[in-house]
C-alpha cells in the first residue's frame, strides 16, 4: 500500500539541533551515505550546535535561523527535495507559563514551511506528537489509533494538532506532498534536562533527589529516539502521501515505575524521590498503536529492551556532564519557581 520510494538527496531538517532532530541526523548520516542534510535551527536552549558532532564533514550543514523567516526558508527550499519537520516547542510546562512562542512556532512557523513547500515542490514530512489525542482512562483497554479524535488537553498540544490541521489542509488544498507521523514519548541520549528521564538521571548524579509529579500513576508509551528516526524515514520516503502514521514501541510505564527504573539503574534505592505539585491537566494516559505503519511500511521497533536503553541513556549524562550542566540550572530554576 506504500507509494513508490522517494530517494531524496538534500533534506531540509527543521530543529535538527535538538535532541529528536539531532538524533535522526545521526541515523541518516549512518544509515543513507547518499543523503545531504541542511539543519535549520534557531536555537533556542533547547538547541545545542554540539548535538551535531561526530557527522562527518559534508553531510550535515547547520543554518542558524527561525523556521518564521519566510526568506530564509524559501532560500533553503529551493535547494532541498525534501524537508523533515522537527521544530517545535515542546514543553507541557512552558506553554502553560507562556502559550506564545507555541503559537509563533509551531503553528505560524509550519504555515511558512508548508508555503514554501507549496511554492518549491518539496516533499514534506511533519513531525507531531500523540498529546494531540488528549488523554486515556488508566483502565481503558483502547489505544490512539489514526482515526482517533483530536481533544488536546495543554498550550502545547494544542499548536501540535492546529499545525497537523494545517498539514492536511495543504495536501488536500493545494497538493502539497506531506505526511504525518504522531510519535509517542521519546528517551535516549542528548534530550534536553526538563524532560522527564534526563531530569531524574540529572538529579541523582548531582546527588539529588529525583521528582515526580502527583500521584506518578500517569502512563506513557516509550520509544528510543532511533527507532524513531527509523519509522520517520519509512514514512518520509515510502509513506502514503497525505497519510497519518502513528509510531510506538508497545512501551506503557507509569511515571513512577520508570523513575524507579532510573534509581535502581543508577544504584540508588527506588523509593529515594520526592512527590511534587501535579501539573494543571495533567494527561492520564497514552497509549499508541502502530499497526497502520507495521501493516503497510514493515517498520518495526528495534530498541525494545527498555531497561537496557535506559542504561544505555543514563551513561551517556554520566559521560557528557559539560552538555547538560548549565542547562541543568535553568532548568530547575523554572521548576522551583513553579512549585515542581
Amino acid at each position: 500500500m506504500a507509494t513508490e520510494a522517494f530517494e531524496p538527496k538534500t533534506i531540509v531538517v527543521t530543529g535538527g539541533a535538538g535532541f529528536i532532530g539531532s538524533n535522526f541526523c545521526h541515523w541518516v548520516a549512518e544509515h543513507e551515505p547518499g543523503v545531504r542534510m541542511v539543519v535549520l535551527d534557531k536555537l533556542t536552549y533547547a538547541g545545542n550546535p554540539g548535538n551535531l558532532a561526530g557527522i562527518p564533514e559534508g553531510r550535515c550543514e547547520l543554518v542558524v535561523g527561525d523556521v518564521c523567516d519566510a526568506e530564509l526558508v524559501g532560500w533553503l527550499f529551493e535547494h532541498a527535495d525534501a524537508c523533515v519537520h522537527f521544530a517545535a516547542e515542546s514543553h507541557n510546562d512552558n506553554s502553560i507559563a507562556d502559550p506564545s512562542p507555541f503559537l509563533e512556532t509551531n503553528v505560524r512557523g509550519t504555515y511558512v514551511l508548508l508555503e514554501a513547500a507549496r511554492k518549491h515542490g518539496v516533499r514534506f514530512h511533519h513531525v507531531s506528537t500523540d498529546e494531540v489525542y488528549g488523554d486515556l482512562a488508566l483502565d481503558d483497554p483502547a489505544r490512539f489509533t489514526e482515526e482517533t479524535p483530536y481533544r488536546p488537553s495543554s498550550p502545547y498540544s494544542s499548536t501540535k494538532a492546529a499545525s497537523d490541521l494545517l498539514v492536511r489542509a495543504w495536501h488536500r488544498t493545494y497538493g502539497v506532498a506531506a505526511t504525518i507521523s504522531n510519535c509517542s514519548n521519546n528517551y535516549g541520549p542528548r534530550q534536553h534536562v526538563e524532560k522527564f528521564i534526563p531530569r531524574q538521571i540529572t538529579n541523582v548524579l548531582r546527588g539529588e533527589r529525583p521528582k515526580l509529579y502527583g500521584d506518578g500513576l500517569n502512563m506513557r508509551d516509550w520509544i528510543h529516539v532511533d527507532d524513531h528516526s527509523s519509522a520517520v524515514w519509512e514514512v518520509l520516503t515510502r509513506g502514503r502521501l497525505g497519510e497519518t502514521y502513528l509510531i510506538g514501541a508497545d512501551g506503557e510505564r507509569s511515571n513512577v515505575d520508570v523513575l524507579r527504573a532510573v534509581l535502581e539503574c543508577m544504584g540508588q534505592d527506588p523509593g529515594a524521590f520526592d512527590r511534587v505539585r501535579d501539573r494543571p491537566g495533567h494527561d492520564r494516559r497514552y497509549a499508541i498503536d502502530p499497526a497502520k505503519i507495521r501493516r503497510e511500511l514493515g517498520w518495526r521497533p528495534e530498541r525494545t529492551d527498555f531497561l537496557a536503553g535506559l542504561a544505555e541513556t543514563v551513561e551517556w549524562y554520566r559521560a557528557n556532564e559539560p552538555w547538560w550542566a548549565a542547562a541543568k540550572d535553568a532548568a530547575e530554576a523554572r521548576y522551583a519557581a513553579q512549585g515542581q
